[in-house]
């Protein structure tokens, strides 16, 4: 995180805060500055340590993340880099998947697709790069999500199961592709209320007819036990109350899961420093 993105970040945050900040960014463990926000991408570090501990919880060696829409491919070579260190805390392997076409955004088909701000071709990828430079707890699957995601989403099994989803495929037609991701009908290839991060709905002309919002509502709509909804407590968790990203993160609740397997992963606590 560069100095002048941490003052943007810390500007409406207590005086006390940012100087413990201060002291964790150059002393604290990596759990710490998870919680103090000090890790590029604070909503991936936060959802992916949040897996891995649910899912030690659980006993279970391993969780499934993916990120809807690549691009260039920073932000997933980013979501390796901090699954690798949460792997290091928790002792749970963290699996990466990106999933892109890989030849940029395809036409959008209606309004719904937010035609106004985004058009084909925009955030392209060079393949071949991005697949060299990807450490080996990452994967990148390559094609349209309405023909990757279903494939894939019967690939995952309850000893890794999903427990974190970004979404960053701009429309409507895409998110609700990507969304066939957490429809499977049995509970146990997700985490309990795994977060889902929504990249698209924090500028003006999003709203609950177009894009990501619209794609939700409809995917709730459709789903008698799976429904997604804004992490409405999370500032409460948080140390820093004021990101951005706290108001893109919503959880999956998966109303048939078995609430005993519930009970034993899920737990909220004031949020404290720790060691590790």
């Amino acid at each position: 995180m560069t100095l002048e993105r941490l003052r943007k970040a810390r500007l409406n945050e207590p005086l006390h805060l940012n100087l413990l900040s201060l002291a964790i960014a150059l002393f604290g463990s990596y759990r710490n500055k998870i919680a103090f926000d000090l890790i590029v991408r604070k909503q991936y570090a936060y959802s992916l340590l949040r897996a891995a501990d649910h899912a030690r919880r659980l006993g279970l060696g391993a969780v499934t993340v993916a990120e809807l829409g690549v691009a260039a491919g920073s932000g997933l070579l980013n979501l390796c880099s901090i699954a690798s260190q949460v792997e290091q805390i928790t002792g749970v392997n963290v699996r990466v998947f990106g999933f892109d076409t890989g030849a940029g955004l395809p036409p959008p088909q209606d309004y719904r697709d937010h035609p106004e701000q985004y058009m084909a071709g925009e955030f392209m990828m060079n393949p071949e790069k991005l697949k060299q430079a990807l450490p080996p707890n990452g994967k990148l699957i390559l094609g349209h999500l309405k023909d990757t995601i279903p494939q894939f989403t019967a690939t995952i099994t309850p000893e890794a199961p999903l427990g974190f989803l970004a979404i960053d495929v701009d429309y409507y037609s895409s998110t609700m592709d990507g969304l066939q991701l957490l429809a499977d009908p049995e509970p146990r290839k997700y985490l309990p209320l795994p977060s889902i991060y929504l990249d698209d709905i924090n500028e003006e002309n999003h709203n609950s007819w177009c894009g990501e919002l619209l794609a939700l509502r409809e995917f709730n709509d459709r789903n008698q036990f799976r429904k997604i909804e804004r992490d409405r407590f999370l500032k409460s968790r948080r140390w820093l109350k004021h990101g951005v990203w706290l108001e893109q993160m919503y959880l999956l609740h998966l109303l048939d899961y078995p609430p005993s397997s519930w009970a034993l992963a899920i737990y909220d606590r004031a949020p404290s420093l720790a060691k590790s």
